[in-house]
């Protein structure tokens, strides 16, 4: 019998758009012989649907809209496995065996949507809550790489109703010039702006607290923006490295997602081995750091001298065709197929683990 994998997806973050392109990757790729995938789609004000009778050829989530003719519902364990009930008469519409979160940003990717998933007992594809939660607050996560000796970017974290406490002058002062000004929690540069001078920070800063009550003002490392992979539970595993080539004045939103050639993947990067094996290494280590298993891709800026900082853990990479995280495997030597075969093994046996600890076994 096949395992039902429901893929979930969309999200009110605004990285929505993103979720749907990443879902629809993901159900094309998704091993059929062996899985039988389900979409379950959460709309822009965080109500879920499920149409049972989409997808009837191939699938598109971004150009098609699931959510008409899908019916409004909720997930539950019923008898010990996970179901989609009709949220008007409690009807059950499907069953599944695992949860595959492909909501980018927030209450998908910061622990909230885990959390739910967990408290349901059902097994998901994907870290926990804790590292979920922690790794999408930039601020929390520097504080725990820096203490276990992990380089990271020099920054300022500012509260919104403290946000007068950093003047653009003590910034430059303290961290150089330029700038960088990004949300503390937001996925994918949201909200992340280069401030070049006062008026260029004034706006960062407003921009940036658009998307959360803190931010960081961080110093701008010069240098290439590398990547790096990693999948595994207590054994976790390190890809290639690739390198992100913008051709946009850095990797904003904007360059990733919206503008054609906004940016070029360079697989494996162009860096000493030496420096290479450096970069695995610490992407590992600092997902140990934050307890993260599963998958993560890990993103670093890495100096002409060949230091380098941790620049963001990413917990719930994209899952586009041209996303960074799968094609990091792909060069390593794992199918986007295989890969989340993979991902799906690891969540099952997480979820067995954990359910055996907590009865004492």
């Amino acid at each position: 019998m096949k395992l039902k994998i429901a893929v979930i997806f969309g999200g009110k973050s605004v990285e929505h758009e993103i979720s749907l392109i990443s879902a629809t990757n993901l159900y094309q790729a998704v091993d059929k012989s062996v899985y039988e995938p389900l979409l379950v789609g959460v709309d822009r004000h965080n109500q879920w649907y499920y149409h049972p009778s989409y997808p009837s050829g191939s699938v598109d989530l971004s150009k098609e809209s699931y959510f008409e003719g899908a019916s409004p519902a909720y997930i539950c364990n019923k008898n010990g496995r996970p179901a989609i009930i009709h949220l008007q008469d409690n009807r059950e519409m499907a069953t599944f065996d695992v949860a595959f979160p492909m909501i980018h940003g927030a209450f998908g990717e910061d622990g909230v949507l885990q959390g739910f998933l967990k408290s349901m007992d059902i097994p998901f594809v994907g870290p926990d809550v804790l590292a979920s939660a922690v790794a999408m607050d930039k601020d929390v996560t520097k504080r725990l790489l820096k203490e276990a000796h992990i380089p990271v970017a020099a920054s300022f974290t500012l509260l919104k109703h403290r946000s007068s406490c950093l003047s653009y002058e003590e910034a430059r002062e303290k961290l150089g010039w330029p700038l960088f000004v990004k949300p503390a929690n937001a996925g994918s540069s949201v909200g992340v702006s280069k401030a070049t001078d006062q008026s260029s920070y004034d706006r960062a800063v407003a921009e940036a607290f658009r998307f959360d009550n803190k931010i960081l003002v961080e110093e701008a490392v010069l240098g290439k923006e590398v990547e790096c992979a990693v999948l595994g539970n207590e054994q976790p595993a390190s890809s290639i490295v690739g390198e992100i080539v913008p051709t946009e004045d850095f990797y904003s939103y904007d360059a990733k997602y919206l503008i054609a050639d906004g940016a070029k993947m360079k697989i494996p990067a162009d860096i000493e081995p030496s420096v290479a094996d450096a970069i695995r290494q610490t992407a590992v280590e600092a997902c140990r750091v934050i307890a993260c298993e599963g998958m993560a891709r890990v993103d670093f800026l890495l100096r002409n001298d060949g230091s380098f900082v941790l620049n963001e853990i990413n917990t719930l990479p994209g899952f586009t065709a041209i996303s960074m995280y799968p094609k990091l495997w792909e060069h390593t030597g794992i199918s986007c197929r295989n890969l989340i075969t993979k991902l799906v093994e690891l969540a099952v046996a997480r979820h067995e683990r954990d359910s055996r600890l907590s009865k004492g076994i």
